[in-house]
């Protein structure tokens, strides 16, 4: 059902309206409007302005929280505003300066890891490695090797043009070091003079070379080990950081939720300014809050703050005075709940109108059990949603839960358990096997005749709903001339009650009361926009187009009408459908 609501104002000193958010808001579920919006019409009143002074440090708090463990983020310790603050503001300067010991630590061992831009890109680490291969060939150390002037290596392919086509004809000597498939590893010499040409032509030959970092000395072998060293000792500064990160936020993670805790209610409490208006009286400002609480809140509420000197609150009976429409509040039996998420998707009814949430579960319900009839293929739906709901809180599990009730139901009647016909007796019948003779038709499944029965009784249900909501409203056009509402209920239950005659063996009614029952409702509905223009006193009953195109475009749509009743009636025979394939589908 939807929850009766009453529109209240509430006033006091500017400066009180923390206490009040506080002390007795919070305690209460309200929705709070713009006030300079609701109260327009009233003259001196501005919007209360102010910044929130707990919006970077709850951000400062949740990004931190987001850090904790999932079984740490709840605590039910209390902190002041000041020790909340001082909480946040103190782990943000301990983690700040471990971030920048970690970030020194990140960036050292970057230097050494990381490919340099030039070529050829290799990182010292690399290029040490590399050395090393040459230095066990040559016997050089690195400052040796510093002095010569190119080390590196050429692909095979190249080195054998190198030798045939150039070295002879150049001022070099190539000492290879060492070779594998594809390379070949080697350092070369060249006069001074003739760096410039020397360079060339190996670069031409793609020629990769290695640089000497120049803060190694000694042997390569010497200057690799000693940057592992230095990488080993990187890494074990960068985990001791981690792990002081770690310690620091599991030391602090009470506090440091608590702190949150705080500052999200103090943050939340503060953001009600934003739609508080002010007044000026001649000595004070005072403060203006408008919002919605449902009937029993708002009795629970004026009790409350009735001794309270500093705070008034007016609530308003009379629902033409209020500028904007009630919020919808649901409120079901527990049971009926979860179906509230289906209703939600679709989009609340309106504040007038009815809640469906209960007839959505018992159709949905209904419906699955005939689709899905099986009593132990149910009790394991049962069994499986009430634990998910119970220990997840998932709706879907407990739709299911519902769900598979019905499964259970419609398993005994159709004799069904696991699949096996045979087990159970069939307290109704067997889908698949149960057949029914109609007059003009023939033969039928008996279940596809009851799901159709089904399918217009429901869309009989769903025309009494509308017209119920369409009377809330005050919209008397929309409840006498629509195909949803009473002429559109007059014409498919006439069409219903005479089909179940027909389809009994019983006579049709007579043609007189079928002309009336038929006839006067189609011709509303044909003529449903002028007879909602006369009975609503809007002025000329046939729109401005003209009567001729009016009465073609009322043709048309009215074919389309009659065209959707059958079609929404048989389309309920899927659910039969889905019960004889079910059927099926376990013999199989």
């Amino acid at each position: 059902m939807i929850v009766k609501m009453k529109f209240l104002s509430i006033t006091g000193p500017k400066a009180d309206i923390d206490r009040v958010v506080n002390t007795y808001l919070s305690k209460y579920e309200i929705h709070l409007e713009n006030a300079l919006t609701e109260l327009s019409t009233m003259q001196n009143i501005t919007p209360y302005i102010q910044i929130n002074p707990y919006k970077e440090t709850l951000k400062q708090a949740e990004d931190f929280t987001a850090l904790l463990p999932e079984d740490k983020r709840t605590t039910t310790k209390r902190l002041s505003l000041e020790d909340a603050i001082n909480c946040v503001h103190g782990l943000d300067h301990t983690l700040g300066q471990l971030n920048q010991e970690r970030t020194e630590l990140e960036a050292k061992k970057k230097d050494v890891l990381t490919p340099k831009k030039r070529k050829p890109r290799k990182s010292k680490a690399d290029q040490i490695k590399l050395l090393v291969r040459q230095a066990q060939k040559s016997g050089m150390k690195l400052d040796e090797i510093a002095d010569k002037l190119g080390i590196g290596k050429i692909t095979k392919e190249y080195y054998n043009k190198f030798e045939s086509y150039c070295y002879e004809n150049s001022d070099t000597v190539f000492y290879r070091c060492h070779s594998d498939e594809q390379y070949v590893w080697g350092i070369y010499f060249c006069p001074r003079d003739q760096v410039t040409k020397v360079d060339a032509v190996f670069s031409s030959l793609h020629f990769e070379r290695i640089y000497v970092p120049d803060e190694y000395s000694g042997t390569p072998e010497d200057a690799y080990a000693a940057l592992q060293a230095e990488i080993k000792k990187t890494d074990d500064a960068l985990s001791e950081c981690s792990r002081k990160l770690a310690k620091c936020l599991s030391d602090s993670a009470e506090d440091l939720v608590a702190a949150k805790e705080q500052l999200e209610q103090l943050s939340g409490n503060f953001d009600v300014r934003r739609l508080a208006a002010c007044t000026k009286s001649k000595k004070e400002t005072f403060y203006i809050l408008c919002g919605w609480m449902s009937e029993k809140d708002a009795a629970s509420f004026q009790k409350d703050i009735e001794n309270d000197t500093n705070l008034f609150c007016f609530i308003e009976d009379d629902a033409n005075n209020v500028l904007r429409q009630p919020p919808t509040k649901l409120k079901n039996p527990k049971i009926f709940r979860p179906f509230e998420m289906y209703v939600k998707m679709y989009g609340l009814p309106n504040y007038n109108e009815i809640d469906p949430t209960i007839i959505v579960g018992l159709t949905y319900a209904f419906i699955f059990g005939i689709m899905f009839a099986d009593v132990g293929q149910g009790l394991c739906l049962l069994i499986g949603g009430a634990l998910l709901y119970h220990y997840k809180k998932m709706d879907l599990a407990a739709i299911m839960s519902t769900c598979a009730v019905f499964s259970v139901i419609f398993g005994f009647l159709f004799g069904s358990f696991f699949g096996f016909e045979n087990v159970i007796p069939a307290l109704w019948l067997h889908p698949k096997e149960a057949m029914t003779t109609l007059p003009f038709i023939g033969s039928m499944n008996t279940v596809f005749v009851a799901a159709v029965a089904f399918g217009m009784f429901m869309i009989l249900t769903g025309m009494v709903l509308h017209m119920i909501n369409a009377a809330r409203n005050h919209k008397l056009g929309e409840l006498l001339f629509s195909q949803n509402s009473l002429a559109g209920f007059i014409f498919y239950g006439a069409l219903a009650v005479t089909l179940v005659l027909l389809f009994s063996g019983h006579k049709a009614p007579a043609v007189g009361v079928m002309v009336v029952m038929f006839g006067i409702p189609l011709l509303a509905i044909f003529l449903k926009e002028p007879l909602e223009r006369m009975v609503e006193k809007k002025g000329n009953a046939f729109p401005e187009t003209g009567k001729g195109m009016f009465f073609v475009q009322a043709f048309f749509e009215l074919f389309d009408v009659l065209l959707s009743y059958f079609s929404n009636t048989i389309s309920f025979v899927r659910v039969g459908a889905y019960a004889v394939s079910h059927a099926a589908m376990m013999e199989v």
